[in-house]
């Protein structure tokens, strides 16, 4: 055994490898899936007091190949079908060292991720299945980033393994047109993960950190599926290029801190230079998509020495691209900020009454927030303090309402 030193970062890695040797197996996804879930909390509970088994996989892999046995075996008792008993696998075969401890886990964990994105599940569904049989993130884990019940969150999984299942799909890698379509499909889910984890939608903490490093795990793992994708590299890039400035979000007392005040000495330097050599070498290769456009963005912001020195003429340029690239209410508003910074706040505020028009933001806690802040810069503080505090009334998450809350207080 050795010291049980990240035993969470070892049992989330490891979580993806086991399952699909555990599928490859049996070919039965939502049995396999339960089975490994057992197996990590019997590990979690075990390894921080005895040790890490010194082939770790392999230990997982025997368990949940036990709690998999065992489950058929209970269904085929209680419905008198003792013939599944076939189904076992000598525990010998499970730890001899064969590929379920070498190059094609990752292959499988790439598999995995494709299968849990699959098109008949709902967005929600696919970011739960995700990141519990992929992230290996427990049910309770999850209902706690998501602010759902953990019963909530159960039923949802369940109904999610039950749709892969009904769908009958292979665990392989899906090829050609295929490949396309899902690999849309795959990026779309690991940016939703990324995003909440990286502004919780709600609760008492204004970041996941487990989230936005799970999925920029993984989006390190699909880029190296496609690495000549210019969208999987742009959307890892931006994911780098964001989450470089966590350690400035948030002050002592985990209070937001805006980005024009945050101490840009806290940013992560190398994940910038690593998000910043990344969409350079991605740019020139081909036709430019949203993802690629963000990272850009991501990038100016990131360069800048301080948020006097931003270049938002450049910033401006590229959301008019990325309206066209990717439209939608959020790409709208921030491109609204930049005009705002360009052209003068009151520029700004023009494009948000026109916003305000769009029912898919018309009330949505941002809109009030922007309007807040530009109308502050135009000189209207009364103004600006009454939509910061409505702004407030309506977000879900506590440091966002302290934030403006206090925004609103300090105006009057």
């Amino acid at each position: 055994m050795s010291e049980p030193a990240g035993v969470e970062e070892l049992l989330r890695a490891s979580a993806p490898r086991v399952l699909g040797a555990l599928v490859r197996r049996h070919g039965d996804f939502y049995g396999c899936e339960d089975a490994v879930q057992e197996a990590l909390i019997a590990a979690a509970r075990q390894w921080p007091e005895q040790g890490v088994p010194e082939r770790p996989g392999g230990w997982l892999l025997a368990v949940a190949h036990r709690k998999y046995v065992d489950q058929v075996r209970s269904e085929a008792a209680r419905r008198r079908r003792e013939d599944t008993v076939a189904l076992a696998t000598p525990a010998a075969e499970l730890l001899a060292p064969a590929a379920d401890e070498a190059g094609e886990e990752a292959d499988d964990s790439l598999a995995l991720l494709f299968l849990c994105c699959h098109r008949d599940l709902s967005p929600p569904s696919r970011i739960a299945l995700t990141l519990r049989a992929v992230g290996g993130l427990t049910t309770a884990q999850i209902a706690a980033a998501f602010l759902v019940p953990e019963a909530t969150m159960a039923q949802r999984i369940s109904r999610a393994k039950q749709t892969v299942r009904a769908a009958g799909d292979a665990l392989a890698l899906p090829e050609g047109e295929d490949r396309t379509a899902r690999l849309a499909e795959v990026r779309h889910v690991l940016y939703l993960v990324f995003n909440e984890g990286y502004t919780a939608s709600g609760g008492a903490e204004l970041t996941a950190p487990e989230l936005s490093s799970e999925a920029i795990r993984l989006a390190r793992l699909l880029r190296r599926l496609v690495p000549e994708d210019t969208e999987t590299a742009g959307l890892l890039a931006l994911m780098l290029l964001t989450d470089a400035r966590r350690p400035a979000r948030t002050g002592p007392h985990g209070e937001l801190v805006p980005l024009a005040e945050q101490d840009r000495t806290r940013w992560d330097a190398a994940l910038i230079a690593e998000g910043v050599a990344l969409i350079s070498a991605t740019l020139p290769k081909g036709r430019v998509g949203p993802y690629q456009i963000q990272a850009a963005i991501a990038a100016v912001h990131d360069e800048a020495e301080s948020a006097e020195a931003t270049d938002w003429p450049q910033i401006l340029a590229l959301y008019d691209l990325l309206e066209q690239a990717g439209p939608n209410p959020m790409v709208s508003l921030n491109r609204a900020v930049a005009v705002a910074m360009v052209d003068g706040p009151r520029a700004g505020l023009a494009l948000l009454d026109e916003l305000a028009a769009d029912k898919r933001l018309a009330r949505h806690h941002r809109l009030l927030a922007t309007r807040a802040h530009l109308l502050e810069l135009a000189g209207e503080p009364e103004a600006a303090a009454v939509a910061y505090r409505e702004a407030a009334r309506r977000t879900t998450s506590a440091p966002e309402r302290r934030h403006l809350s206090e925004r609103g207080r300090r105006l009057g």
